[in-house]
């Protein structure tokens, strides 16, 4: 399709006269607006707008619709507007599904419900019911279809039984196939008559519910169709692989900015992405939208009673998102509206995938989900011990002095390490034993788990009771299920799945549809022994000599794909290949376009705008860091540090400077944490960080304002998070200057911009005043020297 570009904003007239179908579409890399072009042909979109996102655009795009008429209602002569009803306390409670209906952590589900698997040694479950209590939910209705005997059996052995002003009970049922036949047999319960909230058993939050749940009380008391606020984030999709940090697809939203009532909802597939379809009816009916592909479906819904009656009302409602809240976006007779409500600094997430399981793990173990952390009990959790590099530790562990735990790794109760072995970035549970020269990084390794000597695991996940015999490797995103045994030097392929269950025979291709027995969950498969009997007997093809499983086979899309929601992170090779394209596209598209300035469109950013931003930046400086320590431990090439650090920045859409003063403070915390004795000592661990790593900062320093940004980070932390370097501030900047990271020119302009400054924030320039000083002095015999050997 074509696209005529216009200077002149589109103002409709009082009059009407210029329709819908003369619109044409403006877009840049900023922002789009609809034009009206008088002077060129332009193409007539005649059925529906386009909007077409470029794949490095910014996330956050607005349309408006000038001076639309408004329609005005008559007052009632002599007539006075009803009073609010007083609404009578009602206990708050909340809808919690225990089962996701979907196949996307098989194998495990066939054997245990997903609610029930671990994150960081805690079942999923137990991190949203502790959310639950302390957003002061009194009532807690745990809907329970697939594996219910498990899931009860566990809540009545559970702290959550006998919890004062915090009561939860089960809801079973063994019928139902998706989320609507759930809220359709709970609203036949009839336990549930007020506004309750509706949540996911696999959802991580920490976020203060109160505002929201105001906010939608309100609306209910103004407008009784307000039937639902849903909790959204912030959360820009990678401008590379089109999705999220999380494996999810791309979502667009459109929202009316003044009001945040949801006008717009869509998750969009491979084939589609980067493709927005609004019809000219909708754009003609709303004044004002904001449309966005950078926001996060947090699944936390505060709904009113009504929301159960209309599920009951249709049984085309299925899926909770393409089907409820799509319908009711379209339905223009009943007139019920859904409202968001946008979290910043609080955290809220949904377990979706292996990637996703991935993610919010690491969010965990980085703090970012405080109080619910390891070393905080919120539920029966071991109680653990928070060391330097985010290093948790259980009780009773038996660790082999020559063996290595590196940064952001948890090691559950009981369990055993050997000689020389290397673990970092991984979680390992509780009771496993795991043997000597063993590598493993990046691993999430639950409970009672075997690792004979010389195994090599990268990004995989090994469920209870597995056995890994001697020398066996485990390939990126690899899942081993319960009890599996890996042969003896087998080297499993990545990508594997490995169950004790045969591979059904078809699965299902509606995602939302995954239903297994109540008891077993092993639903029909292609291997069924004849007899009935347990197989005893396994192929050595399979997972190798003495080895017990079967490896699901993938088709090759599937296998093509299966990087989009393992744990394991991108490719190098897809990495490469996709960046290529994206600049590809972008140097096409840039060629095309013509970019223009909107009048007060870029100095109308508000608070909020500001406050994603920081949210953002802080977000992008954790996982740099992250990155940079998971680098420094694996020794890491250099050239895939900075295309690591460069796939982030496209993410977060950032500037250089922003790479630049994040890896600066995770090689200045790396020297901060390495042991020291003395003062000297720390400018001695700086100097030899940098000597190894300080080549890394200068793709990202090309301008001397770059370099005022790193001294600035420096300051910023000798005040703030690490102030013993405040004492030697000044020999850390000399050997900066000395290994040609800073430039003169950046020293000099830094100490100027100083000058008006208050005197609290010149302390370090007060400093610096000799090297300075002594600078210039040299630099003024370095001239004379030139001067006269010329």
């Amino acid at each position: 399709m074509g696209f005529i570009y216009g200077s002149n904003r589109f103002e409709k007239t009082q009059t009407g006269q210029l329709g819908l179908n003369n619109w044409v579409i403006f877009f840049n890399l900023n922002f789009i607006e609809a034009l009206r072009n008088p002077r060129e042909t332009a193409t007539t979109l005649d059925q529906e707008t386009i909007l077409r996102v470029l794949p490095l655009q910014s996330c956050s795009i607005k349309f408006r619709v000038k001076n639309k008429p408004t329609k005005t209602m008559g007052a009632k002569k002599g007539g006075k507007e009803d009073a609010v009803e007083d609404m009578p306390h009602v206990p708050l409670k909340a809808i919690l599904l225990a089962d996701s209906f979907t196949t996307k952590f098989r194998p495990i589900t066939l054997e245990c419900p997903k609610v029930l698997l671990p994150i960081v040694n805690t079942p999923m479950i137990d991190y949203t019911l502790a959310w639950l209590e302390s957003a002061n939910v009194e009532e807690v209705f745990v809907f329970c279809c697939s594996h219910s005997k498990q899931i009860i059996d566990y809540l009545d052995k559970s702290k959550w039984v006998n919890q004062p002003n915090f009561s939860v009970s089960t809801i079973e049922s063994h019928n139902c196939i998706s989320a609507g036949d759930a809220l359709r047999f709970i609203y036949d319960k009839n336990v549930i008559n007020g506004d309750f909230v509706l949540i996911s058993g696999d959802t991580v939050s920490n976020m203060i519910l109160t505002e929201a749940l105001q906010e939608h009380k309100e609306r209910r008391q103004k407008d009784s169709n307000a039937v639902m606020t849903m909790v959204i984030k912030q959360s820009k999709p990678s401008q590379i692989t089109r999705q999220t940090r999380l494996g999810t697809d791309e979502l667009f939203m459109a929202i009316d900015p003044a009001t945040k009532q949801l006008l717009y909802y869509d998750d969009k597939s491979d084939d589609q992405k980067g493709t927005l379809t609004l019809d000219k009816a909708f754009l003609a009916e709303n004044p004002s939208i904001s449309v966005h592909n950078d926001k996060q479906d947090c699944y936390i819904d505060i709904c009113s009673p009504e929301v159960l009656s209309l599920f009951t009302d249709n049984f085309d409602y299925q899926h909770l998102r393409r089907h409820f809240v799509k319908g009711l976006l379209v339905d223009d007779i009943m007139g019920f509206k859904i409202f968001t409500h946008e979290i910043h600094s609080d955290y809220a997430a949904r377990i979706d995938n292996f990637r996703s399981y991935d993610s919010i793990s690491k969010d965990i173990i980085q703090r970012w989900t405080y109080p619910f952390v390891p070393d905080v009990q919120f539920s029966l959790n071991n109680p653990t011990n928070l060391e330097r590099h985010g290093i948790y530790r259980a009780s009773e562990i038996l660790q082999s002095r020559s063996a290595e735990i590196g940064p952001f790794t948890y090691i559950g109760k009981g369990s055993s390490i050997g000689g020389k072995t290397v673990i970092s970035n991984s979680v390992i549970g509780d009771g496993c034993k795991i043997g000597s020269n063993v590598l493993i990084d990046g691993c999430y390794i639950w409970n009672n788990v075997t690792i004979e000597d010389g195994c090599n695991l990268k990004q995989a996940i090994l469920c209870d009771g597995v056995v890994m015999k001697s020398g066996s490797v485990l390939e990126p995103g690899v899942v081993l299920s319960f009890n599996v045994v890996v042969g003896q030097e087998f080297v499993v392929p990545a990508y594997s799945k490995v169950s004790l269950l045969p591979q059904p025979v078809t699965q299902d291709s509606d995602e939302e549809l995954e239903y297994a027995d109540n008891n077993s969950g092993i639903i029909h498969t292609i291997d069924t022994l004849e007899n009935g009997n347990s197989r005893t007997e396994w192929e050595s093809s399979e997972v190798g000599i003495g080895g017990r499983g079967f490896i699901w086979s993938m088709s090759e899309v599937d296998h093509e794909e299966e990087w989009r929601h393992s744990v394991a992170p991108i490719p190098e090779t897809k990495l490469i290949e996709l960046t290529q394209m994206v600049f590809d596209n972008l140097e096409l598209n840039i060629q095309d376009d013509i970019v223009l300035a909107v009048p007060g469109e870029q100095e109308s950013g508000n608070e909020s705008d500001d406050d994603n931003i920081d949210d953002s930046l802080q977000i992008f400086e954790k996982e740099i860091e992250a990155t940079f320590l998971r680098a420094v431990h694996e020794k890491v090439k250099d050239d895939h540090i900075i295309l690591e650090v460069n796939s982030l920045r496209l993410s977060y859409n950032l500037a250089l400077e922003d790479c630049a003063s994040a890896l600066f403070y995770s090689m200045m915390k790396l020297a901060l944490d390495t042991t020291h004795t003395s003062p000297a000592s720390l400018v001695k661990n700086a100097n030899d960080v940098m000597s190894r790593y300080g080549k890394l900062l200068k793709p990202y320093l090309q301008s001397v304002d770059g370099e005022i940004e790193v001294i600035l980070k420096f300051e910023e932390m000798c005040s703030e998070s690490a102030k013993e370097f405040a004492a030697v501030f000044v020999q850390i900047l000399h050997m900066l200057y000395d290994k040609d990271i800073i430039q003169e020119e950046a020293i000099l302009n830094w100490a100027e911009e100083k000058e008006g400054a208050d005197e609290s924030d010149k302390v370090f320039v007060k400093q610096s005043e000799k090297f300075i000083q002594n600078w210039f002095r040299n630099m003024e015999k370095r001239v004379a020297k030139q001067l006269l050997n010329q």
